[in-house]
């Protein structure tokens, strides 16, 4: 390729990326002004125009965020930290007027770590295998991107609510206004997220500004639940402000504040408000402004029916979360009923005591086949209760509302970890990305002929729903649409199958017990 195949013009000025097999990759593209300084805490604004043509060839710095070492495969980048983070990447097999699908991801993270950056997300794979145009972006995170100040009717913050799902919106636009002349579609827009990325998907559905933006949706573990109501967002800003010590805050004063001393008001606020019933109090919240109605609610009324949308979790998510939820390997069957007894009364009216909730669950994970160690059992519960059940709930509403969507359930485990973690949650990325064999998966996958099978059978349902909104393939058993009667959904395994209600004694006793 010439020099100039390797540069696009955007609105802001000309950028050149780096050639590799096929496949150019622009990184570190502003697609919105350094929220920095009094801009700290507002809406993204359009960014500054540059001369000349800007070197696009390294990703540029990821959100700030706080280091989590065990979650370190998510925001491996975060040395690299700086509130002028609001940049895309793409890869692009031509600049050129092919008008080819366009494959927007959208990282996980809790709303508090991540990037479009991390490496697991590389999007070379995907474009070159699907020939589309692949798109990672950073957005806001934690306090800066999801504490909500709107609520506290001071002067200068009337917009300063769901920040990160506004930059997320604004990167959306710069697609919209940039992706042709990277040779994508506009028109053809897959919006695709895992975890809380999955969560912003579902943000969206709720943000009228965002509809015509995309026209697809995947969902990798999760779904529509995840946006606050007012009185949370309002309790957690007015926690952060006490905290940081400034009661009477202006865009100038808070402007000015550390980082390192928002990080430490923010863990204060998580540490407060967080519970086994709260998992996040820094998310998208409903503000009346840019998200006017829950996404389960736009899905129900219709107002999002032409959005074709892909939805599944994989088997075992909760089993990532272990080390940090004190597994229950050394306390037995008095340790999960105990469990049960402190969780199950703050989230359901109709639960049965806590041992017969086990003996019940028990016999639900045994009825599938599942091991029913007290860790086993924990483990599946809070898997259905925090991702399986509102995923097939979302999927209930789409369908019954006239919209297209698949479901499916990742089950495949790592031969070494096939007990510990499972089919555990973020296990299915490498597969999406087609890095099964990437140094930092390789622990897991082993180099394993199912997992680069499997790999190559899921990476081509992702780029067939992306290209017309059916993942189905000639690789794969044939994958029927989602109704709520049969609820149809693909297993990806070492080998596929397509089954009619997955988990199904799990997620009755949960819709009975609430």
């Amino acid at each position: 390729m010439t020099v100039r195949d390797l540069q696009a013009e955007t609105t802001a000025g000309w950028v050149r990326g780096s050639e590799s097999r096929g496949i150019v990759a622009f990184k570190g593209v502003p697609y919105a002004r350094a929220p920095e300084g009094r801009l700290r805490f507002q809406p993204p604004g359009s960014p500054e125009p540059w001369r000349g043509v800007r070197e696009a060839t390294k990703s540029g710095a990821v959100p700030i965020q706080p280091a989590i070492p065990l979650f370190r495969f998510l925001n491996a980048g975060a040395a690299r930290q700086s509130e002028d983070c609001l940049h895309l990447n793409v890869w692009t097999p031509g600049i050129d007027g092919a008008k080819r699908p366009v494959f927007l991801w959208i990282h996980g993270g809790g709303f508090l770590i991540g990037a479009g950056s991390t490496p697991v997300y590389d999007g070379n794979y995907l474009a070159r295998t699907g020939d589309m145009v692949v798109v990672t972006i950073n957005y806001r995170l934690g306090a800066l991107g999801y504490v909500h100040l709107d609520g506290l009717g001071k002067p200068g913050f009337e917009n300063s609510s769901n920040l990160g799902t506004r930059d997320q919106i604004a990167a959306l636009e710069w697609v919209r206004d940039n992706i042709e002349r990277f040779g994508g579609n506009p028109e053809n827009v897959t919006v695709c997220g895992q975890s809380a990325g999955a969560m912003s998907v579902g943000a969206l559905l709720g943000a009228a500004s965002a509809r015509g933006l995309f026209c697809r949706g995947i969902l990798q573990s999760g779904a529509g639940r995840n946006v606050i109501g007012r009185e949370m967002a309002d309790r957690a800003a007015e926690l952060f402000v006490r905290t940081l010590g400034k009661p009477r805050c202006t865009p100038k004063t808070l402007g000015e504040i550390p980082v390192a001393q928002i990080l430490r008001a923010q863990s204060v606020v998580n540490r407060e408000l967080m519970n086994p019933r709260d998992l996040m109090v820094m998310a998208p919240c409903l503000d009346g402004e840019l998200i006017t109605e829950l996404p389960t609610e736009a899905v129900e009324n219709g107002s999002v029916a032409h959005i074709d949308m892909m939805i599944g979790t994989t088997l075992d998510e909760w089993k990532l979360f272990a080390p940090i939820d004190s597994p229950l390997a050394h306390s037995g069957e008095s340790g999960l009923i105990s469990r049960f007894s402190d969780l199950l009364p703050q989230l359901m009216s109709n639960s049965p005591p806590p041992e017969e909730a086990a003996r019940l669950y028990r016999e639900a994970v045994r009825k599938r086949g599942g091991r029913t160690t007290p860790f086993e059992v924990w483990s599946a519960f809070q898997s259905m209760r925090v991702f399986h059940r509102p995923a097939f709930e979302l999927a209930d509403c789409h369908e019954r509302a006239g919209g297209s969507v698949h479901s499916y359930l990742f089950s495949w485990k790592p031969a070494v970890f096939s007990q510990t973690l499972g089919a555990c949650h973020a296990m299915e990325l490498p597969f999406v990305f087609g890095l099964t064999s990437h140094p930092l998966t390789r622990a897991f996958t082993s180099f394993a002929g199912s997992a680069r099978r499997l790999s190559g059978r899921m990476q081509d349902a992702w780029i067939a729903f992306a290209r017309r909104g059916e993942p189905g393939h000639l690789g794969l058993p044939e994958w029927d649409a989602y109704d709520s009667s049969a609820r149809a959904t693909m297993i990806f395994d070492r080998e596929c199958t397509l089954a009619d209600n997955p988990l199904v004694a799990e997620r009755r006793l949960l819709d009975a017990w609430n």
